[in-house]
């Protein structure tokens, strides 16, 4: 077993916090799926803390450690094998490949962990952020994603600017508004899912075309959807569109 230093340890856990993450330059992702997804990828590692031999890294990277240091670093409540420290990499440009999401003010780690699966699994390669929404490295977003932040990327910019200056058609999920099932959309546009308290801001709102995913039965007393449950059924419908299209 090796030794890790207070001063390592302290500036792991650290990284809980946004300020640190980014003054640092380094993030952690826990558990040997996740990781094994951050090392296939074109992130860099920094260093591996592992209670078993189950990783392909050098020896310079890897420090195996006992279930107590693991503990005292894990942000988990019951640690997962293995802790890995990685670089932040610089975000590429913006690009609008078809469909684009964008996030007015997100604030759940969970819930943008699972929009980031999401878009993985519907194909949308990047997501526009306001600048209020939760940073995509906070360790529950990174263990939330299982893996798909290393194939989706997240922009945080001044949305308003962004949209006004894409050219694109805006929609917004809103309460109310053209049915998502009866509209025609334009799979070369970009869909504004909004906060989980506030919805859409007036600004954004006023720039888009609003869709609603109706109610279904009379007696509906359920007053709104969870934002990443809204995102599935909304990427869902462009989705299936575009199988339409081809067929």
């Amino acid at each position: 077993m090796q030794k890790v230093s207070k001063t390592e340890q302290k500036q792991i856990k650290s990284l809980k916090y946004k300020k640190y993450r980014y003054k640092n330059g380094l993030f952690v992702v826990e558990g040997v799926k996740v990781i094994n997804e951050f090392l296939n990828s074109d992130y860099q590692l920094v260093r591996l803390y592992s209670l078993e031999d189950v990783f392909d890294v050098s020896e310079e990277k890897l420090r195996r450690v006992d279930l107590a240091t693991l503990k005292s670093l894990s942000f988990l409540s019951t640690p997962q094998i293995a802790l890995a420290v990685f670089e932040i990499k610089q975000v590429k440009a913006l690009k609008y490949n078809a469909l684009t999401l964008a996030l007015d003010t997100i604030n759940d780690p969970g819930n943008l962990g699972t929009i980031i699966r999401l878009c993985d699994w519907f194909d949308v390669r990047d997501i526009i952020c306001t600048k209020e929404t939760v940073d995509c490295y906070n360790p529950k977003v990174v263990q939330s994603t299982m893996g798909s932040l290393t194939r989706v990327s997240l922009h945080y910019l001044d949305l308003p600017q962004v949209l006004q200056s894409s050219g694109l058609q805006i929609y917004s999920s809103e309460m109310t508004g053209e049915s998502v099932y009866s509209a025609e959309l334009n799979q070369h546009s970009i869909l504004v899912m909004g906060s989980e308290s506030h919805g859409v801001s007036k600004e954004i709102s006023s720039m888009s075309s609003p869709l609603t995913i109706p109610h279904f039965g009379s007696d509906n007393k359920t007053e709104s959807l969870n934002v990443a449950m809204a995102t599935s059924i909304m990427l869902n419908e462009f989705k299936r569109r575009t199988i339409e299209m081809k067929s």
